[in-house]
């Protein structure tokens, strides 16, 4: 995570600044680009120890919580892969809206 941060924070500014330029003022995922991620993520996670350890990482430490390793652990470079074709094909999995309410500066 700390070596993906400067990454993060890079491409939420992109983002912003396409929204602002775009004048939409709400970025959300669609359902099923949320579940598709997730599977990837569990699919990539499976193949290390982490989501049988007895762990925070897991929601292991709350009672109840369903166990989810939600870090992506298939590589930086991978993961920075994806992103930025995700920003290059349009915010694709995501859902861009516009309020009637939105006032432009």
């Amino acid at each position: 995570m700390v070596i993906s941060i400067e990454q993060h924070v890079d491409w939420l500014a992109a983002c912003f600044r396409h929204l602002r330029e775009t004048s939409v003022d709400r970025i959300e995922p669609t359902a099923e680009s949320e579940e598709r991620w997730g599977q990837h993520v569990t699919e990539i996670a499976n193949f290390t120890l982490f989501p049988r350890a007895n762990s925070w990482y897991v929601g292991a430490n709350i009672p109840g919580k369903p166990r989810v390793f939600m870090p992506y652990v298939g590589g930086v470079a991978v993961y920075r892969q994806r992103c930025d074709e995700i920003a290059a094909n349009g915010y694709e999995g995501f859902e861009l809206t516009r309020s009637d309410a939105a006032v432009s500066p």
